[in-house]
């Protein structure tokens, strides 16, 4: 898996609302996705600080990117997970890596 994190500005969220536009970090991880009519359609658990979370729900789902022929398209999740975290997971199709929004 590639080492690296990048800065992008999206939107903070939480459970109930979205926050304002902000950098956030994230960091790689691994995820168990389904597979349906594409690749890595949906997570359904991912692997964060060495602890498996199992994905219950998916809250949001959205895509950014894609627009110019260099950018890359990039699809968000906010999931809650089975023991009721929420967390935001983005897959980018270019590098066909995941990562998770950092808690600092």
């Amino acid at each position: 898996m590639p080492a690296f994190t990048r800065s992008f500005k999206i939107r903070e969220m939480n459970d109930h609302d979205t926050g304002p536009v902000k950098e956030v970090d994230f960091e790689p991880i691994r995820v168990a996705c389904y597979g349906g009519y594409k690749a890595h359609e949906r997570p359904v658990a991912f692997t964060y600080l060495e602890c498996r979370q199992e994905v219950l729900e998916i809250l949001d789902r959205w895509y950014d990117g894609g627009v110019k022929p260099d950018e890359p398209v990039v699809a968000y999740f906010k999931v809650r997970t089975s023991e009721g975290k929420v967390y935001l997971l983005r897959y980018d199709s270019d590098l066909d890596a995941w990562s998770i929004h950092r808690k600092d």
